[in-house]
C-alpha cells in the first residue's frame, strides 16, 4: 500500500492565503515530530503549542517552524488540550498531537469548511501506521475523530485518556486524511497503551462503573469480531492483526485492572 502524503502540498503556502484558524498542538519532548506536524498546517494564521516541560528543545523546534509556545502543568489529555483552546487567538480551532500530519486533501477540506460554514464542529478521518504499514480497516482506518471546531459550540472533554470533544450542534464530516505516525517501537507503544488502560479503569472506578468476570472476557471478544471481522482488519494483514489483538489486550486489561479496583476499594488508584 501506497504511503499518503503528507508534506507535498498542492496549495502555494503565503500569507495571504492563510485562513482564520488556530492549529493547537500540546506536546511534551516531542522534537523529533513536531516540525513536520506544524509544517502540515502552515496554512493556518496561528500555530499554538502548549509545551508541558519539554527537556529536548521541543519549544525551539516549534518556534523555528512559526509557532507561538506557551508553557503550561500537565493536566491530563482533556483538560490540557481544553487550556489550549482557551489560549488560541481564533474562535476556529483545529487539535493536533505532535506525531500527527494533515494531507493536502484535508487542508483543502479545512479551508472550503470555514469558508462555507455550514457546521460548527467537524468529524475527520485519521489514518494509524502500524509496523510499517498505512492501516485502512479496522480500528486503524477511518478512525474518526471531532476535531475542528468553532470553540463557542465545542470543547474538549475532562478525561485524563481517552478525552473527547463535547458539542450538542451537528457534525459535518471533512475529505482527507490527517495521518498518525508515532514512529515508536513495539514496546514504547506497549508501556503507553498499558498506561492508558490503568488510567481508563481509574476513571471508570471514580464514575462509579463496575466489572464483573464476565465482562473481562466478553470486551475483548466483541472488539475482535467488531474490527477484525465486520470492519476487514484482516485485510491489512499481519500488522492489522498485531493491531487488533493489542485493541482487545488493551480491553481485557483496562477490566482487569477495574476489578482489582473494586477489590482493593479504590487502594491502587493512582499508583
Amino acid at each position: 500500500m501506497t504511503a499518503p502524503s503528507s508534506t507535498s502540498h498542492a496549495v502555494a503556502q503565503s500569507p495571504a492565503q492563510k485562513i482564520p484558524l488556530s492549529v493547537a498542538v500540546i506536546a511534551r519532548d516531542a522534537a523529533a515530530q513536531i516540525g513536520p506536524c506544524l509544517e502540515s498546517a502552515a496554512f493556518a494564521d496561528e500555530l499554538l503549542v502548549v509545551d508541558s516541560g519539554s527537556t529536548d528543545g521541543t519549544p525551539d523546534v516549534a518556534r523555528r517552524h512559526g509557532a507561538r509556545v506557551e508553557t503550561r502543568p500537565w493536566l491530563g489529555f482533556g483538560r490540557q488540550k481544553q487550556e489550549a483552546v482557551s489560549l488560541a487567538r481564533h474562535d476556529w480551532v483545529l487539535c493536533l498531537d505532535a506525531d500527527e500530519r494533515i494531507t493536502p486533501e484535508l487542508e483543502r477540506s479545512i479551508r472550503e469548511a470555514l469558508a462555507s460554514q455550514r457546521y460548527h464542529a467537524w468529524r475527520l478521518a485519521r489514518r494509524n501506521r502500524f509496523l510499517g504499514r498505512w492501516l485502512a480497516h479496522g480500528e486503524g482506518y477511518p478512525d474518526w475523530t471531532v476535531r475542528l471546531f468553532h470553540r463557542a459550540h465545542a470543547s474538549w472533554s475532562n478525561d485524563e485518556v481517552h478525552e473527547a470533544v463535547l458539542t450538542t450542534v451537528q457534525l459535518g464530516r471533512l475529505e482527507g486524511d490527517l495521518l498518525h505516525d508515532s514512529a515508536e517501537d513495539v514496546a514504547t507503544y506497549m508501556a503507553k497503551q498499558n498506561r492508558y488502560s490503568s488510567l481508563h479503569a481509574q476513571a471508570l472506578y471514580r464514575q462509579g462503573v463496575r466489572a464483573g468476570y464476565w465482562r473481562l472476557a466478553a470486551s475483548p471478544l466483541a472488539r475482535f469480531v467488531k474490527f477484525y471481522l465486520f470492519r476487514l482488519g484482516f485485510l491489512d494483514g499481519g500488522p492489522g492483526f498485531a493491531h487488533i489483538m493489542i485493541g482487545c489486550g488493551n480491553a481485557f486489561h483496562k477490566y482487569l485492572k477495574l476489578i482489582e479496583l473494586q477489590q482493593s476499594g479504590g487502594g491502587k488508584e493512582g499508583a
